[in-house]
């Protein structure tokens, strides 16, 4: 093991600037110097020691002027330094000295104090000697029975380090500890001693439970935490056991502390596979999301949740506690409530969606009654979408929901009235027997929608689907009234004339003089700022649209009258009526026009939307029956088209999802039997004890993959040349949040060279955490040096340094040996998600920074190759539909999505061709346009897609 891989228990923060102290003056210090400067001189020892020098001279003044002293500060810095000073010559031997040192230290054992005991025994758990610890065993083992509880837990975890390293020391630990065990009170001293059986000694670990496992409740929570890893560990081990210990996990599951509730859940889980374990640890776990206050435990515990629902002998289970999972929606974190939506979905059955829908029905009402939030708007969009999921799942829901949602047409929220209108949409297409309550409550509402997105596509439901004569008068009707007087440009210049002349004659009697700071007179008419408000107030919402200069509505009329008007036509035999309803039409499209072609609304109509409104005029004077089978059948063919190609997309991702979730078993695959399993093949399986412990510290072992370029070598990375004086190399190990260098330094001279710094900086948004500490290299040595770096968000950033170190015995300055630059890779944050097309239009429109990359130097001759290439490269997911880009047309445009770690969305959008006119072999030409909030996203995509143009060929 090298010098800078040697375990370290303190560490201790060093300030860089000051000078370092001379050994003469800390001697002096130390032999003559109050209590204060001792301690000072003292913690620059320390510090020294710690930067790689070597102060033998000190070493008895310490023992014979500091050593002696009771100042407790004193003690606790003497701990430390006893820790960190070498203790052995340079052949292995232990230093004279430190007998001294030890019969100090076998008095503090037995002093009154019972922090300098306690803290003395924490000490000797970091002790590697066994000739130090010999003479103080006696001492040791009498602190068992001392009357303080942080005494005795020390002793305990003292004996435990010893009896691990040095097993003659303390032989029978074991059974001391045992009968320590079962005389002792305190709950903190119980678990050490119960952690060391468990690790030392399982089986009398194992006999004490025995003894008190009806009591286990009663027990503090840090003891019941332990006993839950015991039973885990040995029924893992030891699969029989479980019959003994099942129910008292069954009990813990009743503890009061959560911590216990959740390790008690997760144990039976993995012990038990029957519908009743199941159902107790869900429950356990939906108790923790609804009490515990914290977000992060309840996504924690949810995800847990989400892991149960995996399995599909549990997911029958859970779907009898749908009603329990919906009690967390009452948490105002959107995350939790969208995680919770999402599990409720996907254990829906036609047992419970009937209390499903009841519950979130109650959840949307809340929403409008509560005071406007942000996350209000959202928690609506995710309860339409929920209800409507349920409505296509189970038809015979749809009428229960509909009228409660289409409340919400009128919402002032654009993006919940829209995924209501596309609720409704859906519904009225699939659902025959519901069109007649749809239509009824579509013109119940239809005059308050305040959106113009919303009105447009509430038009076309009308329009689309009014299939009685009364339907279609009741719709001309509202059209009428939403539409307000016309002819609509001469009664605006009307109402304009009409309001200038009471204005002008109040003007003349109550005006109101003001006199300014220049001393002359002012006039002010209390009427010339209200008058635009009241002009507001009164007008119709269509109206308002069209005055605004938002004619794509007018457009969207047009088609709605002219398919009204055909299928009244065909409904009404009188000629009169007939003549009189497409004459109404008519003129309502001709004002329209008129009001376009004015001076009055803000934007003028475009061409595009004359040529429409003409072209339904136009149809209305004709009547062709070609035209009447285009308007009133061919529109809704392709909505219908639209629908069951989603519906078909929808089926084929959840037969996926459930062959994913589907063990395939072969016929001929070994039956694995758990009581004939060797016990080195049991220990092959994943201890979650071990994996969580690993997660925490950063150390997850991922699962290489089969490709040799995607081991680790591949992350190693060359910083300096092979002829250089210092050669080094570093292992990038990204971990999220964290990146770990593990650089590798080689001595390659004939010299000792003295602190040798690793110096790093960083550029983009990484921050290093620490300051490699300097080594000293012996001649054609090596050491590992690890430094912390923390990553801010999604961009390519880039890590450069250089090595800096003195020759022992030179007179020369400081050596500088500069490192290769170490680009980090934007792939390891980057994560494939998926999102609406509405979303994705929305964030379109908001990101503002694009960058376009241009295919130039491409290999790839086919387009849908070339589309898995950039999926693959880039770790974006497609959200085109595999029907939409199935085909050969030579042209492709499909859309892009990711989404960092760090919460940042990328989008592109990929527009390609094969050209034709160059020959089958000619590369995919076209370009891909990346839009991100961030600038550093957009760049660093871009970078990452223009190196990986060309496909390599291995």
């Amino acid at each position: 093991m090298t010098a800078a891989e040697n375990v370290c228990y303190t560490l201790i923060n060093v300030p860089m600037d000051s000078e370092p102290p001379s050994e003469i003056s800390l001697k002096n210090d130390l032999e003559k110097g109050d209590v204060k400067l001792k301690t000072e001189a003292l913690k620059k020892v320390i510090i020294m020691i710690l930067n790689g020098e070597k102060l033998p001279g000190l070493l008895m003044t310490i023992i014979r002027f500091v050593l002696p002293l009771q100042d407790h500060t004193i003690k606790k810095l003497l701990l430390v330094f006893w820790e960190i000073v070498p203790k052995t010559t340079p052949d292995g031997r232990l230093l004279q000295e430190m007998i001294l040192v030890c019969d100090a230290y076998r008095k503090d054992l037995q002093h009154p104090n019972e922090f300098i005991r306690g803290s003395t025994l924490r000490f000797l758990c970091k002790l590697k000697e066994a000739e130090l610890l010999e003479p103080l065993m006696p001492a040791i083992r009498a602190c068992l029975e001392h009357r303080h509880s942080y005494v005795r837990r020390n002793a305990v975890l003292a004996i435990y380090t010893i009896y691990r390293n040095f097993e003659h020391l303390i032989p029978d630990a074991p059974e001391l500890i045992h009968d320590f065990l079962v005389n002792e009170k305190d709950a903190s001293c119980k678990r050490n001693a119960f952690m060391m059986l468990i690790h030392a000694d399982q089986d009398r670990a194992l006999d004490y439970l025995s003894t008190c496992i009806d009591q286990v409740q009663t027990f503090g929570d840090i003891l019941q935490l332990v006993i839950v890893e015991l039973i885990y560990k040995v029924c893992h081990a030891n699969p029989s056991e479980r019959a003994r210990f099942i129910r008292c996990i069954y009990n813990l599951l009743q503890s009061s502390s959560p911590a216990v509730k959740y390790e008690a859940a997760g144990t039976l889980v993995t012990l038990s596979s029957a519908p009743t374990a199941i159902k107790a640890a869900a429950q356990c776990y939906i108790d923790l999301i609804i009490k515990e206050s914290d977000n992060n435990v309840k996504l924690i515990v949810l995800d847990r949740l989400i892991e149960l629902k995996e399995h599909p002998s549990h997911e029958r289970v859970l779907q009898d506690l749908v009603m329990d999972i919906l009690r967390v929606l009452t948490t105002p974190d959107l995350e939790v409530r969208k995680k919770t939506l999402q599990l409720a979905l996907d254990l829906v059955s036609s047992r419970n969606v009937e209390e499903l829908v009841i519950v979130l029905k109650k959840e949307v009402i809340k929403t409008n009654n509560v005071t406007e939030h942000e996350d209000t708007d959202k928690y609506r969009q995710l309860l339409v979408r929920t209800l409507h999921s349920c409505s296509v799942r189970f038809p015979d829901m749809a009428a229960n929901v509909i009228p409660v949602l289409m409340e919400f047409l009128s919402d002032n929220n654009e993006a919940a009235a829209a995924d209501v209108l596309e609720f409704v949409r859906e519904a009225i297409q699939r659902f025959d027997n519901l069109r007649p309550l749809i239509v009824e409550k579509m013109l119940e509402v239809f005059h308050a929608i305040k959106s113009v997105k919303i009105y447009r596509g509430a038009l076309w439901i009308l329009g689309e689907y009014c299939s009685t004569k009364e339907d279609i008068q009741s719709v001309m009707t509202e059209v009428r009234r939403s539409l307000g007087e016309i002819p609509i440009v001469e009664s605006e210049i009307k109402k304009e004339a009409g309001e200038l002349k009471p204005e002008e004659e109040v003007s003349v009697g109550p005006t109101q003089k003001l006199v300014t700071e220049m001393g002359t007179y002012a006039t002010q008419s209390a009427l010339s700022s209200s008058r635009p408000a009241k002009k507001e107030e009164d007008r119709p919402p269509l109206r308002g649209f069209l005055l605004d200069g938002d004619f794509f509505v007018a457009a969207s009329l047009a088609t709605t009258l002219t398919k009204i008007a055909l299928r009244y036509v065909s409904l009404v035999q009188e000629k009169k009526k007939q003549n009189s309803f497409i004459a109404e039409a008519m003129l309502l499209m001709a004002t329209i026009l008129h009001l376009g072609k004015s001076s009055l609304p803000k934007k003028p109509i475009t061409d595009d939307d004359v040529d429409r409104i003409s072209l339904c005029l136009k149809v209305l004077s004709e009547c062709s029956p070609l035209m009447n089978d285009i308007f009133n059948k061919e529109c809704r063919q392709s909505l219908s088209h639209m629908l069951s190609a989603k519906l078909e997309e929808e089926k084929l991702s959840q037969k996926k999802e459930s062959e994913k979730r589907n063990v395939t078993v072969q016929p001929d695959d070994p039956i694995s039997f758990m009581q004939l399993t060797a016990k080195n093949e049991m220990s092959s399986k994943e201890d979650q004890f071990q994996l969580s412990l690993l997660a925490a510290m950063g150390n997850t072992q991922r699962k290489e993959a089969a490709d040799p370029l995607a081991s680790k070598l591949n992350k190693v990375t060359q910083l300096t040349g092979f002829s250089d004086p210092v050669y080094a190399e570093a292992y990038v190990h990204v971990n999220q949040y964290d990146i770990v260098l593990d650089v590798l330094v080689v001595n390659q001279t004939s010299d000792t060279l003295q602190n040798c710094t690793l110096e790093l900086a960083t550029l983009g948004d990484l921050k290093l955490v620490e300051k490699p500490s300097p080594l000293t290299l012996a001649p054609h040595d090596f050491a590992n040096i690890k430094a912390n770096v923390k990553v801010a968000s999604t961009e390519n950033g880039i890590i450069f340094g250089n090595i800096v170190y003195d020759v022992s015995g030179a007179a020369s300055d400081r050596n500088c040996v500069v490192l290769s630059d170490i680009h980090i890779d934007i792939m390891d944050y980057i994560q494939p998600a998926s999102c609406t097309d509405a979303e994705f239009r929305q964030m379109w429109a908001e990101f503002e920074w694009e960058n376009k990359v241009s295919l130039m130097n491409t290999n790839i001759i086919d387009l849908n190759e070339y589309l898995q290439h950039i999926l693959k490269s880039t770790n974006m997911k497609c959200l085109t539909p595999e029907k939409a880009l199935s085909g050969y047309c030579g042209f492709m445009a499909a859309n892009l999505y990711a989404r960092s770690i760090f919460g940042e969305d990328a989008l592109a959008n990929v527009s390609i061709e094969k050209p034709i006119h160059l020959g089958p072999e000619a590369p995919v030409t076209g370009h891909i346009r990346i839009r991100a909030k961030s600038q550093g996203m957009a760049l660093s995509l871009g970078d990452k897609i223009n190196l990986s143009q060309k496909k390599t060929s291995l």
